[in-house]
């Protein structure tokens, strides 16, 4: 049963994300460029009175095909060298969603789960079963070989060497909590082993209001550019990370979708926030529409999409909640990431505590795309 009513009352708005991490002033271009190939391509299906999940499977189809992104081809390679994806779209007004993971073999996971919204009566697939699902419903299955470039065989061979080196992976998670997957997550050790309550820990400084690590770091890529500068890079965040969007149509329904290869020298099986529902996608009529990107264990833990979809629920305005989502990723468990939100009545926020975020934004009065916010 359609929740809302048929005649036009909304102007159609979407946001995309290309993930949130440092993004090198030689892929700044790239990025920018991909984003708006995404709002052309959504925002025409929207202009011509499409509906919001049509908009954002559009949009991120679009993502998934650049290599610049963490989603499909050029994904990030697993420790045993190959591409695994994960995708999640969900529908708003009819409270519907589809979603797949570590499949192999699709080209564009995100339309395998539009496949598993419209024709299972499932929610979710994974591994061979949803290849199999979406071959029977006419995709092309291709060789996994496909999908991987040689940029991210050198990424994945220089993550090992730092593995074997001893050196740990922060890209995402920070340096208060060391390991996201400890059940002490809560807390961070304190002298002679002894665990001191967050509240306790050194204060973060702007990261928890989802503002930029480089903001009192001279030295730092500023506010302008919104990239690294290879001569003073910031901490432990050398990754690329995850797509998405949300929408809300002229009819006033709301859709979210997001798509990633996962997290570079994955342990093959492992399945982060972004096809999860409530973790790192979430869509509902009555409250809001939401992408996140980063490392997606703390996300999970905290099922940080429906946490900041209840949020505009309650009456906070996107822009609050998705700072405060941000805000409490870092300070609940140390995590770095970014937020796309986008409420009923298409007010949006938009958040990151990572170095850069790669962005846009479509509305009737013209696109608008950036690095940084």
């Amino acid at each position: 049963m359609n929740l809302v009513t048929s005649a036009p009352t909304h102007d159609p708005i979407l946001l995309v994300h290309g993930g949130a991490w440092a993004i090198p002033a030689d892929a700044a271009a790239a990025h920018q460029s991909g984003v708006r190939s995404a709002l052309e391509t959504g925002y025409d299906v929207l202009a011509l009175g499409g509906s919001a999940i049509d908009a954002v499977e559009a949009a991120v189809t679009v993502l998934e095909n650049d290599p610049t992104f963490d989603a499909g081809r050029g994904s990030f390679l697993t420790s045993d060298g190959r591409v695994q994806l994960d995708a999640l779209l969900m529908d708003g007004g009819r409270m519907k969603a589809g979603g797949v993971a570590c499949v192999e073999r699709l080209r564009n996971p995100i339309q395998a789960a539009r496949l598993v919204l419209e024709k299972s009566p499932h929610v979710y697939f994974v591994g061979e079963g949803a290849e199999q699902f979406a071959a029977s419903h006419g995709m092309i299955l291709i060789d996994n070989s496909e999908l991987v470039l040689d940029r991210e065989r050198e990424r994945l061979a220089h993550a090992q060497a730092r593995q074997s080196a001893g050196l740990a992976d922060e890209t995402f998670s920070g340096q208060i909590l060391r390991d996201d997957k400890d059940p002490e997550t809560a807390f961070t050790p304190g002298p002679e082993g002894r665990n001191l309550a967050l509240h306790d820990a050194p204060k973060p400084t702007e990261h928890d209001l989802g503002r930029h690590w480089w903001k009192d770091n001279p030295g730092g890529p500023g506010p302008s550019s919104g990239t690294r500068e290879s001569k003073n890079p910031p901490p432990d965040f050398d990754s690329h990370d995850t797509v998405g969007a949300v929408a809300i149509d002229a009819h006033g329904n709301l859709a979210a979708a997001t798509s990633t290869g996962g997290t570079l020298n994955k342990t093959p099986g492992r399945v982060g926030d972004s096809s999860l529902i409530g973790c790192g996608c979430y869509a509902d009529n009555l409250a809001a529409a939401v992408s996140l990107t980063g490392w997606g264990e703390p996300i999970m833990k905290l099922v940080l999409g429906k946490w900041a979809t209840d949020r505009v629920a309650a009456g906070s305005a996107p822009e609050i909640a998705a700072r405060e989502a941000i805000s409490y990723l870092y300070n609940r468990l140390g995590g770095h990431g970014g937020i796309i939100l986008l409420g009923p009545d298409g007010r949006f926020g938009i958040a990151h505590n990572t170095p850069a975020m790669a962005w846009g934004l479509a509305t009737p009065s013209g696109l608008q795309t950036g690095l940084s916010v």
